[in-house]
């Protein structure tokens, strides 16, 4: 029985969409992630791609039933009182393997223990259990209200739709389509007078191609302003799709910065400084625009990094000119120039 309480707590998170160099994508996924002892449990279960059942793109039935399940309201849907606490971000299918635990109760608190990896109806703790991990005394006030909030509407409600602003249509167009493609809604306009306030208010990013100009971008930023809107605001860099899909899901990133993984990014001719807060696979890219306005892409680095700071050296011949460098894990995305 564990004696020592935790802390929980609940925060926004998502898992990064993006345009793949191989041509495939990755699916953008906004969820709530769980909070104990005042870090993220995900960051705990070593380098894992994955989303908590309290996922906002699931019917609101779903949505409250998962939460009624972590309060023990329903019965554990898996054998042995075991709960999907984080699942695949593309399906529901446990096929492709969940971390589960046994959660009860004990008198007014809430135990989560023997956490595991699972692939199907049963788990085996000797072979696929999370030894390190738990088990977690959580007392009950301070669970069901975070978990209540859910339910009573104060919860987080992410938004993902996103307003591209430009003049260039066919350009806008492309990079539309690719932000559906990752689940994310992108909408057309040149003029934001012409949208609703209340529309206005339903966009988290608002992001503009290089052909709008600065007066063009302050009455855009003056119509958000008067709706009483919040969204976060992109300058594109360039017309690279897969970089700026990367500026928008970090502007469209509403989880506290001191709860990400990735929280720093500059590059130089001399490489690529990125800061980490706990152990997490990292993908560099480079993106460079030639004479004649063609995109080249580079692979930099693909590994598991430990927490801290780390630089990468650059290949001369892949920040050549106008370059860029787009830093990824699982759950954060950053984006830099290439400063000579």
């Amino acid at each position: 029985m564990c004696a020592e309480y935790a802390t929980f707590g609940l925060a926004p998170a998502m898992r990064a969409g993006g345009v793949l160099n191989d041509g495939g994508y990755q699916v953008h996924r906004d969820f709530v992630d769980f909070i104990v002892d005042e870090r993220p449990l995900l960051f705990q279960l070593s380098d894992l791609d994955a989303v908590s059942p309290l996922a906002s793109d699931v019917p609101p039935a779903i949505f409250t039933a998962q939460v009624r399940s972590l309060l023990l309201e329903s019965a554990a849907p898996l054998p042995g009182g075991r709960y999907v606490v984080y699942g695949c971000p593309e399906c529901e299918d446990l096929a492709c393997g969940a971390v589960t635990a046994v959660i009860r109760s004990d008198g007014e608190d809430f135990v989560w223990q023997d956490f595991a990896w699972q692939t199907g109806e049963h788990a085996d703790l000797e072979r696929n259990g999370y030894h390190g991990i738990g088990p977690f005394r959580f007392r009950g006030a301070e669970y069901r209200t975070a978990l209540g909030a859910l339910l009573n509407g104060s919860g987080p409600h992410p938004r993902r739709r996103v307003l591209l602003i430009g003049a260039r249509v066919a350009a806008l167009a492309k990079l539309a389509a690719a932000l559906r493609t990752i689940g994310v809604g992108a909408d057309i306009t040149q003029d934001a007078h012409r949208v609703s306030p209340d529309e206005l208010r339903g966009y988290g990013a608002v992001a503009f191609g290089h052909a709008a100009g600065e007066r063009e971008r302050a009455a855009v930023r003056r119509a958000f302003d008067n709706a009483g809107a919040t969204a976060a605001h992109v300058d594109g860099l360039a017309p690279i799709v897969p970089l700026l899909v990367a500026q928008i899901e970090h502007a469209l990133d509403r989880s506290p910065v001191a709860l990400r993984r990735l929280t720093g990014l500059t590059a130089s001719d001399a490489g690529a400084d990125l800061e980490v807060t706990s152990a997490c696979r990292v993908t560099l890219t480079a993106y460079r625009l030639d004479r004649l306005s063609r995109t080249h892409t580079h692979e930099i680095f693909d590994g598991v990094l430990p927490p801290g700071r780390h630089r990468v050296a650059l290949d001369a011949k892949a920040v050549r000119g106008q370059a860029f460098v787009v830093a990824r894990t699982s759950g954060s995305v950053l984006v830099t120039a290439v400063h000579p």
